[in-house]
């Protein structure tokens, strides 16, 4: 297991553009966030007539939806990403040059995302079982930095890889790989909850061998003390409607 990726030299070496459509839904529960603590009264259950209890003020929960197209220009490790949000929350938009409006989570180079676990021998490497993604059969392999190794910046976790092709077709990220992780653990303290962060790409799309990512999945969890997960938030990002333009680009 410590061979390369086949693919994966001729991926960082390609050329190409394409211009895809970006799909963006956010779900937020701020009911944690919002939670009192209960107020010290000697004498609560004469006052209210039941047992003391936190005051949790109600807050709805938050949805938001954008839609974006989305050029992407790539040669070599280079990358220009440039979004058009063409609508929020069902009103129509017309705004270039947009920056991404997630509440909770900013995201970014998603399309590196296979080139970043490939097979390194500073690497372990352990196959956990077989599954399918869709009709297609794979081998689930568990990707973690060696005991001892120098602290690396690339992203690791769990992959599907088809035998067949060598294919990466969903990747689980380990959640201590993402940026500014260091918040959520605190968000944990504040609950009194365990955090839970679950990161999911998946690559369905395929142009001349190449694979390129077709959503991508964050949800934000909290446990209480009997392992019951509050969800406070969902993102899902779905890529559709791929149009790929042949011909070498040079980027500046």
């Amino acid at each position: 297991m410590g061979e390369p990726v086949e693919g994966a030299a001729d991926f960082e070496g390609s050329a190409f553009d394409f211009v895809r459509r970006e799909e963006v839904s956010e779900k937020i529960d701020p009911s944690l966030d919002a939670k009192t603590p209960s107020v010290p009264m000697t004498d609560w259950t004469q006052v209210f007539g039941i047992g003391a209890r936190a005051v949790v003020r109600a807050v709805p929960k938050i949805a938001n939806a954008y839609v974006y197209d989305y050029p992407c220009i790539r040669s070599g490790r280079q990358i220009r990403e440039i979004r058009a949000l063409l609508s929020e929350n069902g009103k129509k938009k017309s705004e270039p040059d947009a920056k991404l409006k997630t509440a909770v989570f900013v995201y970014g180079s998603v399309l590196l995302s296979p080139v970043g676990v490939r097979f390194q021998p500073e690497y372990d490497y352990t196959i956990l079982g077989k599954d399918k993604v869709g009709k297609t059969p794979v081998v689930i392999i568990d990707a973690k930095p060696k005991s001892g190794a120098l602290e690396t910046t690339n992203l690791f976790g769990q992959v599907w890889v088809d035998p067949k092709t060598v294919d990466v077709l969903r990747i689980e990220w380990d959640e201590s790989r993402v940026r500014h992780h260091e918040f959520v653990e605190k968000l944990g303290e504040k609950f009194g909850r365990k955090p839970r962060l679950t990161i999911r790409s998946e690559f369905s799309a395929e142009k001349n061998g190449i694979r390129f990512p077709t959503r991508l999945y964050i949800q934000e969890a909290y446990l209480n003390e009997r392992g019951r997960a509050f969800v406070r938030s969902e993102t899902n990002v779905v890529y559709k409607d791929f149009k790929f333009f042949t011909g070498e680009v040079e980027v500046r």
